[in-house]
């Protein structure tokens, strides 16, 4: 089990990075992203503490925890330039906010995201043939979401993606401890989103060697 894409009180989640740490290292994680959200106004407040916690804590966990950041609802225009100032500063997982249907996400968001090559683009919504061949290009994964709401568009987001032939990742968009998926949930999760058993060991098999790649 890998998540790439949680919430801590740093943003709008419930938990302290410890605590968040030790609820996925009990359901058997290998790694779990922090990835509050973040726009210009923030970006250098969370992230060192993210990469601080990440420091001291790692040496205590089975599961790694790796600093990251969501940008979220920034103006697609900004998204290159915070993407990179977030990866000068520490972060090791880079998620935008992608343009999903419950949410008045700007459009272009998903583009310019992919653009930037950031690492995952989260629940995108409706997505675009042209975007999604533009992520496989661009090596981003495109996540299929266990969160409400922004799972919606699921199917239509696998079926895309694998026309495309991206890679995905089936990430809880966590941010209380009921949110966290286990190893049963994930793979619902993939399984109702059109994913095969076949399919999501190899997605399962990517998102390890991503963070082994770290």
């Amino acid at each position: 089990m890998i998540d790439l894409h949680t919430h801590t009180f740093f943003s709008d989640g419930a938990l302290v990075p410890a605590e968040h740490l030790r609820r996925v290292e009990v359901l058997g994680y290998e790694a779990v992203a922090i990835t509050d959200h973040a726009d210009s106004s923030n970006l250098d407040f969370i992230i060192p503490r993210i990469v601080l916690a990440a420091a001291e804590l790692n040496p205590h966990f089975s599961t790694r925890l790796l600093p990251g950041i969501e940008l979220t609802h920034v103006p697609p225009a900004l998204i290159a330039d915070l993407t990179k100032r977030a990866r000068d500063l520490g972060a090791l997982v880079v998620v935008v906010h992608g343009e999903t249907p419950v949410e008045p996400v700007a459009p272009g968001t998903n583009q310019a995201a992919i653009d930037a090559k950031v690492d995952v683009l989260s629940h995108p919504g409706f997505v675009t043939e042209k975007e999604m061949d533009s992520a496989y290009a661009n090596n981003v994964m495109v996540e299929i979401s266990g969160r409400k709401g922004h799972s919606l568009t699921n199917g239509h987001i696998v079926n895309l993606g694998r026309q495309a032939g991206v890679k995905f990742v089936v990430n809880a968009d966590a941010h209380e401890p009921g949110d966290f998926l286990n190893a049963i949930m994930a793979e619902k999760v993939a399984l109702g989103a059109g994913l095969s058993r076949d399919e999501y060991s190899i997605v399962c098999q990517n998102v390890s060697d991503f963070v082994k790649s770290l």
